[in-house]
């Protein structure tokens, strides 16, 4: 199976898409078919770690069965995870299910596909022959950063550069970032929201003078946004491993649908459930859930996608995106792979601050989303209400998402069992969670983790406990326009 462009250009194999990230016309790579999945008795019984490597197989297929063997066992182990079930299913009431995914080793859901990705990449980059080192370039909302840090941490061969909207993410993801080890890593804050440091980073993809200067240099660039097809495919395998656990303790009947909902900003991973979905996996509606920034929402509702409006920092950071990247392979999609159109609005989004899609694409959209958005009164009221009731502790990101899932049952009447995905451990955003369930909130970011650890009795996960002590390494900053001397700077070029 080849990967083709979003935007047209030739063809390549999977492990060529992977060393690539974005494709030589700025499109994003796709794959050429989509293989089917068939029911889900053929994955009763299996661990995660099983049903990813039936999953990866079936996309990475210039992959052998001891590559994908490798790169799953390498990634998703208990000692990471925390135990064998690496993403599991929370059944908090008789139709909605919360599907955690952020029991990795830096708490949040990017760990699901930044633990595999080094292991896809090194492998792809054996395959491809490439003897230079690979820079890993990352802009980040707050949690891919420190997972791309963590994943790809003193592996051979690879150097990863980081750079955060200065003022745009946590206290604990900012340390969780500048005082991370290893000694082929590189962090920098931008002075910017995180459009700015991702517009930043695509700048530099495409810049052809400034690769071949990296190439002298004995350096190529390769990603790990989820731009990058080696970053999309593990999120598919939680998706279709939810299925299946529902399926096992009979949740779900033979044949029955259910929703998934997904707090979203660069629409990565909703289009990972939206991709099991076209695999098999009976999903019936996509529910997109926003914050304050709602981009995505009246993008859903109108067909018109506009940028170039306020924008907001609220208490689930992670959200906080104006520019979409991942919409792009969903428009390719329902647009039947048009190449051209998709190529016509993502200009006009990079000109005009938008664009809007013909009336037959809204609706092939809208058959397959639906969108709400609330801001941070509405979540902090979520969280307590969540744990209130039900005596589970949400983060900010997975309160949004409850939010919209409750508004759209009140909109449309729609029981159908749902599965809510949970990106965020509550203790990465401590102090919105804290105040959302207590009286007080102590000053001091690690006084908040134990004060919620007495509260709610989930323990801190060492990860971030242990930041504490950890000495700062990295203090970069720049504006958008001299990330390229950052990067030059982090290489020691």
């Amino acid at each position: 199976m080849n990967y083709k462009s979003t935007r047209g250009s030739a063809a390549v194999s999977a492990s060529a898409a992977i060393v690539k990230g974005l494709a030589p016309d700025g499109g994003l790579y796709v794959p050429e078919l989509f293989p089917t999945l068939g029911d889900a008795k053929s994955f009763i019984g299996l661990s995660y770690k099983e049903r990813a490597k039936k999953v990866l197989s079936a996309f990475l297929r210039d992959f052998t069965p001891e590559e994908v063997e490798h790169c799953v066992n390498a990634a998703y182990t208990a000692e990471k995870f925390g135990s064998e079930e690496i993403a599991p299913l929370c059944r908090i009431n008789e139709s909605t299910h919360i599907l955690e995914l952020w029991h990795g080793p830096t708490c949040a859901f990017k760990d699901m596909a930044l633990q595999i990705l080094p292991h896809l990449l090194t492998v792809s980059m054996r395959k491809n022959g490439i003897e230079d080192e690979v820079a890993i370039l990352v802009a980040t909302s707050g949690d891919t950063g420190k997972a791309a840090l963590e994943g790809f941490r003193d592996v051979d061969g690879t150097r990863v550069l980081v750079f955060f909207p200065r003022d745009g993410v946590s206290n604990i993801q900012r340390k969780q970032m500048v005082t991370q080890e290893g000694n082929n890593v590189g962090v920098a804050a931008v002075e910017g929201n995180f459009d700015d440091a991702q517009n930043g980073v695509k700048a530099i993809f495409t810049d052809a003078e400034y690769g071949a200067f990296l190439h002298e240099n004995g350096i190529v660039l390769s990603s790990a946004n989820s731009i990058n097809w080696g970053r999309l495919v593990p999120q598919i395998v939680y998706y279709v491993s939810a299925w299946v656990s529902m399926t096992e303790k009979g949740e779900l009947l033979e044949g029955e649908h259910f929703n998934v909902v997904v707090p979203t900003g660069n629409f990565g991973n909703i289009l990972a459930a939206y991709y099991a979905k076209k695999m098999g996996v009976p999903i019936a509606r996509l529910i997109c859930a926003s914050n304050a920034n709602d981009v995505l929402t009246e993008f859903i509702h109108t067909g018109v996608y506009n940028r170039k409006r306020d924008f907001h920092l609220t208490i689930s950071p992670s959200m906080d995106i104006l520019i979409s990247s991942n919409l792009e392979r969903f428009l390719y999609d329902i647009s039947d792979e048009n190449a051209e159109k998709v190529t016509a609005w993502m200009e006009s989004l990079k000109t005009e601050g938008g664009y809007r899609v013909d009336s037959e694409t809204l609706v092939k959209m809208q058959d397959i989303l639906w969108a709400g958005s609330c801001d941070d009164q509405a979540t902090l009221s979520t969280i307590r209400e969540t744990y209130e009731k039900y005596g589970y502790l949400a983060d900010t990101h997975t309160a949004v998402a409850l939010r919209v899932y409750e508004d759209y049952v009140k909109k449309t009447g729609d029981a159908t069992k749902t599965v809510v995905a949970s990106t965020a451990s509550p203790y990465k955003f401590g102090q919105s969670v804290l105040g959302a369930i207590a009286d007080s909130v102590p000053a001091d970011d690690f006084e908040i983790l134990s004060a919620i650890e007495r509260k709610s009795g989930l323990p801190v996960p060492s990860a971030l406990g242990e930041l504490r002590n950890k000495p700062d390494r990295f203090s970069m900053t720049c504006p958008p326009d001299k990330m390229r001397d950052a990067v030059n700077t982090l290489l020691g070029i």
